[in-house]
């Protein structure tokens, strides 16, 4: 038991010295971040997201994080990177921001809060600040964009975490097929797999950051997976067609998922034929991931090989998206989006095919994007003759 989840105190002070930096840049006087994951990533704080406002406000010299009496405790035992403020209740008789502006006090420059704010809060803080201007800012979304070191090394773990987890869910099916037992439900593949990531958390790592969705993923067999985010289902896997394990877990709020499509019994001409089409669709998106590059131009590069096989019927989604605090969040790998990759950014790899009646074909991967190229922390074999399950 030896890798840690929790990062060190100093990696919030660079981080916050680094929001402070680009809020003077800007004219920001106080910044409110309210989002679960964002307040994740500046405090450390994990917790369970209700109706009652968790926010963190940083200024040039504090941060303070707004809570609830029932999180205290909850708050005090993950020493989380603020200084808390406590209020009794939601909605309450004295309401949560109203005690946020009177600790705050008088704000010179702008009041700055993320673009996902809900439309309600955003009035109530122009009310509350009524002598500076209230906007949106983005200098979190796009620093959550680059990884720190200390959060490479978590995504690594993940990754590692979540190729066991693709590797333990197709063991089981294997064994079973070779037993002549009955094969798992997909609802039973998915809790074994969650079930062993755990178990390694639990019996290797010191601590271990409950987040919501700690570990899960899709789990689909034959024409169920040919919906790209289908329901998991009581149906069991059947020998004679494709499955698909799309699997994925946070390790200190950080995220990677690992994705391969298996073939269970004798492979039919159309199962080779759709996953190769999907596999070098896959080598020339990862191949488009390098600092300096656009996320259009992966994203196009892969597809466009799709289209030229004529696959655009079975074509559903874009290459793929960033990886953070969420499992999606941006830059989005995909035509629409200009953003220039930067080294430290992580995204993930998964053109896929869906074909009706027949299946869904997707590989995906946990990339960093590096200078001198791509480089694939999940590392789940991929060459057809490896995914066969017989």
């Amino acid at each position: 038991m030896s890798f840690s989840q929790r990062l060190a105190p100093e990696f919030f002070e660079r981080l916050h010295s680094d929001v402070r930096a680009r809020m003077a840049e800007s004219g920001i006087g106080l910044l409110i971040l309210d989002a679960a994951d964002d307040v994740l990533y500046a405090t450390g704080f994990s917790f369970r997201p209700n109706e009652r406002p968790v926010a963190l406000a940083l200024t040039a010299t504090n941060a303070i994080l707004l809570i609830p009496e029932l999180e205290r405790e909850h708050a005090d035992r993950q020493d989380v990177a603020a200084e808390t403020l406590v209020y009794f209740e939601f909605p309450g008789i004295d309401r949560a921001f109203s005690l946020l502006a009177r600790t705050v006090g008088a704000i010179k420059g702008d009041v700055a809060h993320s673009f996902g704010i809900s439309v309600g809060r955003a009035a109530e803080l122009a009310g509350l600040f009524p002598n500076n201007r209230v906007a949106p800012t983005d200098i979190v979304t796009k620093m959550r964009q680059v990884k720190y070191p200390e959060e490479q090394r978590l995504h690594r773990e993940a990754a590692r975490i979540s190729d066991a987890m693709v590797q333990i869910g197709v063991d089981l099916v294997t064994e079973a097929f070779r037993a002549g037992k009955p094969l798992p439900s997909e609802i039973a593949l998915e809790s074994h797999v969650v079930r062993h990531a755990l178990d390694i958390m639990e019996s290797e790592h010191e601590d271990i950051m409950n987040v919501p969705t700690l570990a899960g993923g899709l789990v689909y067999g034959g024409p169920n997976s040919a919906y790209p985010h289908g329901i998991i289902s009581h149906r069991r896997i059947q020998p004679g067609e494709s499955f698909i394990l799309s699997l994925g877990c946070r390790v200190g709020g950080r995220s990677a998922e690992s994705e391969r499509t298996f073939v269970l019994g004798e492979p039919s001409k159309d199962h080779e034929k759709y996953y190769s089409i999907a596999q070098e669709a896959q080598r020339l998106g990862t191949a488009g991931l390098v600092a300096g590059r656009s996320c259009a131009s992966a994203d196009t590069a892969a597809l466009s090989y799709i289209r030229e096989q004529g696959m655009t019927p079975y074509l559903k989604h874009r290459v793929g998206h960033g990886m953070g605090v969420a499992f999606h969040e941006p830059p989005w790998v995909e035509a629409g989006d200009e953003t220039i990759l930067r080294k430290g950014m992580i995204c993930s790899s998964e053109p896929a095919l869906y074909v009706p009646e027949v299946g869904g074909f997707r590989l995906a991967d946990t990339i960093l994007v590096t200078e001198k190229g791509p480089e694939s922390l999940t590392k789940f074999p991929r060459r057809f003759e490896e995914i066969l399950v017989s």
